[in-house]
């Protein structure tokens, strides 16, 4: 056997588990973590324009090759009219539109799609509000892997369009991605495909965690004051901690400034993160009846709830919501103050922001990250 770089242990209570097929802690049921050694401060990055120049920090054996549609290396884009109108100092859109399906889904499945590969699975299944199942239609194709994807029929229609063509078995259902999670583990249970939702394997937050990488070296190996991420299951919010958090063990960021301020954005008609860090809960309770046109953040269950109110705790960050109006508005302003078609998750992000400065929470000076998380072209049918 193949010795790994890496091993598998419970991100709250650091129980080991077996590196592949690996799903959440038989201890206490909370997501998996990857764990490395350090990566010590100028060891090589790998000789490649995707995400896999990263490969030291990945989860990959000796001599393996990632399953890749050349995702990553996405444009940090200075937004100085946007950041007059949200009212910092320093704006920037890390814009994962230009990534694979157009969005921030393809990195990690990337990485999950590279993992289930090599165990062998017989194939996959995902719920998905959009964008997760047409990455993941689009790498198990190129894996040559069968997949299952199911999703509410109030997916946006060009991403449902995206999915069929990539060849993938999809299921449109009634209801919510809560519901479609449910039939997807009946249906791996059923059948030995492996479910690849959010952070319920632990393979997909290693994809999302290059972000963080990028971020870091795209700014002078350096973390911004704030990160304004648009929040449905949270597993861009902890990749991009858990990234930081790496860089600063190998010493590739200053130990003295390891995280900006996190600040999680969700939909008024869907924000279970929200309500909870406003109570002061450490977990999120179920959202009943999620709306929300921004379908990546109609999620109203988030595994991943736990680690993304202790990251913004740790952090001195918080989670806030915008209304429906609110989105529309402040995407129509990102397109034209920047000339980039995102999607109404960055409306979001954009209107929490301005609302953050406004109330004082955000400081005026502050250098700030705003992830577009997909394409507004996803969006229009």
């Amino acid at each position: 056997m193949t010795t790994a770089s890496w091993t598998l242990r419970c991100s709250a209570c650091d129980t080991p588990a077996p590196l592949e097929r690996a799903s959440l802690c038989g201890s206490c049921g909370q997501p998996l973590f990857a764990r490395y050694a350090p990566v010590a401060r100028h060891t090589p990055l790998a000789d490649r324009w995707d995400m896999w120049r990263y490969a030291p920090f990945m989860p990959l054996l000796a001599g393996e090759s990632p399953v890749t549609l050349g995702e990553g290396l996405t444009p940090l884009i200075d937004a100085p009219a946007l950041a007059q109108a949200v009212g910092v100092r320093k704006l920037w859109i890390k814009d994962e539109a230009q990534n694979p399906t157009g969005s921030f889904k393809a990195r990690g499945m990337s990485a999950a799609v590279t993992r289930a590969r090599a165990a062998g699975v017989p194939g996959l299944v995902v719920p998905t509000a959009g964008n997760a199942g047409a990455a993941l239609a689009a790498y198990a194709a190129a894996a040559e892997m069968k997949v299952r994807v199911i999703a509410p029929r109030t997916t946006p229609r060009p991403i449902l369009d995206t999915i069929d063509a990539m060849g993938a078995e999809l299921i449109r259902i009634d209801g919510h991605i809560g519901d479609a999670g449910k039939m997807a583990l009946a249906y791996a249970a059923e059948s030995g495909y492996f479910a690849i939702s959010t952070l319920r394997e632990p393979y997909r937050v290693e994809g999302m965690k290059t972000m963080g990488f990028e971020l870091a070296e795209q700014l002078g190996w350096r973390v911004p004051d704030v990160v304004v991420y648009p929040t449905g299951g949270g597993e861009g919010t902890v990749g991009i901690w858990k990234a930081l958090q790496e860089l600063a063990a190998g010493g590739w960021i200053a130990a003295d400034r390891v995280q900006p301020q996190y600040v999680v954005a969700q939909a008024a008609g869907c924000a279970p993160i929200a309500r909870a860090f406003d109570a002061g809960a450490d977990k999120a309770e179920p959202w009943v009846d999620p709306v929300t046109h921004a379908s990546g953040l109609r999620v109203p269950s988030p595994l991943g709830d736990r680690l993304v109110l202790r990251i913004m705790r740790e952090t001195g960050g918080f989670a806030a919501t915008a209304t429906e109006d609110a989105i529309r508005e402040w995407t129509r302003v990102l397109a034209t103050a920047t000339g980039i078609d995102a999607a109404p998750e960055d409306g979001c992000a954009l209107s929490v922001l301005r609302d953050g400065v406004t109330a004082g929470r955000i400081q005026r000076d502050a250098e700030v990250v705003v992830f577009n998380t997909g394409s507004g072209a996803s969006y229009r049918a």
